[in-house]
């Protein structure tokens, strides 16, 4: 499996940019390029939810139709990191964040198909 980190969250403006990073440890060996990325969001309370997801080679992006135009994912496989840039910042995207990695494209929104989960990196969103 691939252990994941992430990094990059903080308090923020409303309004503001913001690019949180997801770096990955192949320690078994097998190339991060292998692994369709993913990032979730989740409100204390609430249930995960699905923010995007990239495939290996970088080619293509799903992303829910909330974050569609301010959200951009996009990944470095030769330094193994997973990245999220969120512009214009909005209160209702205070939350954790976390970056998942799984085996193949497709379905992206099912939590249970990713196979290692990051520990998470908070935004807070000030109005």
């Amino acid at each position: 499996q691939v252990q994941l980190v992430e990094s990059g969250g903080g308090l923020v403006q409303a309004g503001d940019s913001l690019m949180l990073s997801c770096a990955a440890n192949t320690a078994s060996g097998r190339s991060f390029s292998t692994y369709t990325m993913g990032w979730f969001r989740r409100v204390p309370g609430k249930e995960r939810d699905f923010v995007a997801a990239i495939s290996g080679n970088g080619k293509n992006a799903y992303y829910t139709d909330s974050v569609k135009g301010r959200f951009t994912i996009s990944r470095d496989n030769a330094k193994n990191t997973l990245y999220l840039r969120i512009d214009s910042l909005k209160p209702e995207d205070t939350a954790d964040y976390y970056c998942a990695a799984k085996n193949f494209w497709g379905k992206h929104s099912d939590y249970a198909d990713y196979l290692s989960w990051g520990h998470g990196t908070q935004v807070t969103v000030s109005s």
